[in-house]
Parts: C-alpha cells; structure tokens; sequence
C-alpha cells in the first residue's frame, strides 16, 4: 500500500492590521535543507529558501485581500483557502499548521507544525515571503504607514500611524484598533 504524498500547509497575515490573508500548500518533492518555522528564520534566509521551495515543491498559494478579510471574516477566508489548495492539491494527506480544520474535511491539524514537518515549514515561508512582499509593495505607496517595517502587524508605530492618518485601501476596517474605533458595546 502506498502511503499519500504529504501536503503541508500554513498561513500569514492572520492577525495584522493590514494587508492579505495568505495560505500555501506544499508538497515537496525533494528535501529543502534549513526549512524551519518561517518566524524562526530572518527574512534574508526566508527570502533565499522560497526558490528553492518553488523548485522543489508542487504548491498552491491562496491570498485574501483586506476587503475579503473584513467582508468574510478570518475563518471563511481560512476554509475557502483550505478548500482552494485541496482541489489543486489532490490525492495528498494535509496537515494544517494550529488546532482548527474551519469545518474542512480531511485535514489533519499540528500544533506547531511549521516548527516539525517539512511541508509545513515550507509552506510557512511561502505564506510568510507572499505576505511581506506584498507589504514592502504597499509601503512605497503608502510611506507614511511604515508597512515595509512591520508588515501590517499592529506595532506602536503602526498605531501612531493610523491615529495620524486614520486607515488607507489595505487596512483592514473590522479589526479594532485602540484610540481610532469606538469600543464595542
């Protein structure tokens, strides 16, 4: 009996006050030497081992934009993104970096499994390289923000910035920020 090809997969850009959501799915087909947890890992490093992922990997990369953040929420874009890589992923196990499958099925999930498995390490930097690259983009249009510093992530001088500013296109709008929004009663 033949044992499935394993599809890692894994996200970047949950939690930030801007930018996409993105989700990868890696199945490699060679071994990638210095794959780890894409945060573990300086962006010089991620940078040099995303070619070699691409060169040695099927994958499938899902980006939400913020307006698809906010119109659908964080889980619908994790489970559309999951369904995505699975219909262009077929005939693998996957393996989802955290505790939840967003209600997909055949899924298995692993704490921590961008720092244990391959494919989820892999998928890890692909996820991580696409979100910070489209944030280093944003920031020369929008100087003010500092995005190629902080990726969108809500640091105190991304929050100086959007009390200065209010919020541009790639903010997302439905994420509160403190000193900006109203609280919710």
């Amino acid at each position: 009996m033949n044992k499935k090809p394993l599809c890692g997969i894994d996200e970047a850009g949950r939690g930030p006050l801007a930018g996409s959501l993105v989700i990868a799915g890696v199945v490699l087909k060679n071994p990638v030497e210095g794959l780890m947890d894409s945060k573990k890992l300086t962006e010089k490093k991620r940078e040099a081992l995303y070619p070699l992922v691409i060169e040695n990997a099927e994958y499938h990369i899902v980006s939400f934009s913020a307006q698809e953040v906010d119109q659908m929420g964080i889980s619908q874009c994790l489970q559309q993104g999951l369904q995505s890589i699975q219909k262009h992923l077929p005939e693998v196990e996957y393996l989802f970096d955290g505790n939840s499958t967003f209600g997909v099925d055949n899924i298995s999930t692993m704490i921590k499994a961008d720092n244990k498995v391959a494919e989820v390490s892999a998928a890890s930097i692909l996820a991580k390289v696409t979100h910070d690259r489209e944030m280093i983009e944003m920031a020369k249009k929008y100087p003010e923000y500092g995005f190629e510093k902080h990726k969108g992530y809500g640091t105190k001088a991304h929050v100086e910035a959007l009390l200065k500013y209010d919020r541009c296109e790639v903010h997302r709008k439905t994420f509160r920020v403190k000193g900006l929004d109203k609280p919710m009663l």
